[in-house]
């Protein structure tokens, strides 16, 4: 008999092809096709046709949708408002983020009221338990399996009926219907749509862990994410105590809403306050400091924005931007070359957002701007003044969303003068006090403007 030859799948569309190519002749991407073994099929019988159903959409009630209550409000926000029933959830994260440690607590807060099904497929039950005491999880509604046969768990789940299932983590589990090693693509991608059909026919949320690969995504094919029904992916530096959780897809919620948590010794504690983390120990009166008022979903978000400019000793100056976009840190210094006349071509820069956030939304592009003016001359942002802003190639500050959240989170946290765009200034109330001076800007130097003093901002609005 001939040989089976090897195939190559995609890992982001998950195309098979019988060659190796360094560029994926159906998306396009870049090595992304893995050798793996063929899937063997028997041929010569065909599967039964499975009964169509179908329903007309009035007839369709969704009243008793039940969402759970996970006991953890950051998790529940995250999720939508709780974590929906007959769902498949996929969390992703850094080896030690606290994937395991998360879904253990779930376990402490749900078990009191609702049967769980803990599977591992890298611990015993007894390594499992340790970990439980640890952060004082005891209850007589979680149960524990050490096993990776997908098969099994899905007949366990069938016949037991547990009301929350969690899988940890899915490179461990696999088919026996596949030849392929555990963690092959088409073992990830099979074992996946095995559990889906599962948590839909029996109605029962799932949880999935799922490990990531060097380049920080979420390891396995890409069609596994789309899958699942909500894809959480855990943020932060292991060294920092600080975890973000962020949705990266949801079909029962927003996507732009996050879950702040910090990593303690008896497990991950809710921080409900951000603002008030990302600000602690920040340092008066000090240059290349400013205070951006971020949006994450609806929750408005104080982060320090620090920039250090600095004489270069290379021929080509360093740029660094640690939780800011890389490319509109190139731009922001063009733009104040161009229009400000600034000179940062000798000069390495570097700008970080405290507290391991990562800001993409443009609103953060004035904080940015004004943090590199203060250290370019060494001038001093007063710390009760917050910004927010997009700039423009321009100069000019366009206007932003949710300008009343953010005014109102910087004046309850203590700020007294907030800079604005001065177009935003018609989604705000006359009548209504917001307990700080708003300061409208049209532009960079109109902004930087802000922080002369109180005389000679006077004579230059004269």
């Amino acid at each position: 008999m001939p040989k089976n030859r090897s195939v190559f799948i995609c890992s982001e569309c998950g195309s098979e092809f019988s060659k190796w190519n360094g560029k994926c002749p159906s998306c396009g991407s870049w090595n992304t096709l893995e050798e793996t073994e063929p899937v063997t099929v028997v041929s010569g019988k065909s599967a039964p046709a499975a009964k169509f159903e179908y329903s007309r959409i009035s007839e369709i009630s969704y009243e008793d949708e039940t969402r759970y209550d996970t006991g953890i409000s950051e998790l529940d926000r995250v999720l939508g408002g709780g974590l929906v029933k007959g769902s498949l959830v996929l969390i992703g994260g850094d080896p030690g983020i606290g994937k395991s440690t998360l879904l253990l607590q779930i376990c402490g807060h749900m078990g009191e009221d609702h049967t769980i099904l803990y599977v591992s497929g890298e611990e015993s039950e007894r390594q499992i338990k340790l970990r439980a005491e640890r952060l004082g999880v005891a209850c007589d509604n979680l149960f524990l399996a050490s096993n990776n046969n997908c098969e099994s768990i899905i007949k366990a789940v069938c016949e037991n009926k547990p009301e929350v299932v969690i899988i940890d983590s899915i490179q461990t589990i696999t088919s026996s219907a596949i030849t392929s090693m555990a963690g092959s693509i088409v073992q990830v991608r099979e074992c996946t749509g095995a559990f889906m059909r599962m948590a839909k026919s029996e109605e029962i949320p799932v949880f999935i862990v799922s490990h990531v690969n060097k380049d920080g995504g979420i390891a396995g094919p890409k069609i596994m994410e789309h899958i699942v029904d909500t894809v959480l992916y855990f943020e932060g530096d292991k060294q920092m105590s600080y975890r973000i959780l962020r949705a990266i897809k949801n079909r029962f919620g927003s996507t732009n809403e996050i879950g702040v948590f910090k990593m303690d010794d008896d497990g991950l504690t809710q921080v409900e306050n951000p603002s008030e983390m990302m600000l602690s120990g920040r340092l008066p009166n000090v240059s290349g400091s400013a205070v951006v008022c971020a949006m994450e979903g609806t929750r408005p978000i104080l982060a320090e924005v620090q920039a250090l400019v600095t004489k270069s000793s290379f021929s080509a100056p360093r740029r660094v931007a640690t939780g800011f976009d890389y490319n509109r840190l190139y731009m922001l210094l063009a733009v104040l070359e161009k229009r400000m006349g600034l000179a940062f071509g000798g000069l390495d820069v570097y700008v970080n957002i405290v507290g391991g956030l990562k800001i993409d939304e443009p609103a953060a592009d004035l904080a940015v701007a004004m943090a590199l003016y203060s250290a370019l001359f060494d001038k001093v942002i007063p710390s009760d003044l917050m910004v927010f802003g997009e700039v423009g190639l321009g100069g000019e500050i366009r206007s932003v969303s949710r300008v009343r959240e953010r005014v109102k989170e910087g004046a309850r946290l203590g700020f007294t003068k907030c800079v604005i765009p001065r177009h935003s200034f018609s989604t705000l109330s006359k009548s209504e006090d917001y307990g700080i001076k708003i300061i409208g800007a049209d532009t960079l130097s109109g902004a930087f403007r802000s922080l002369a003093p109180k005389k000679q901002n006077d004579e230059d609005k004269s």
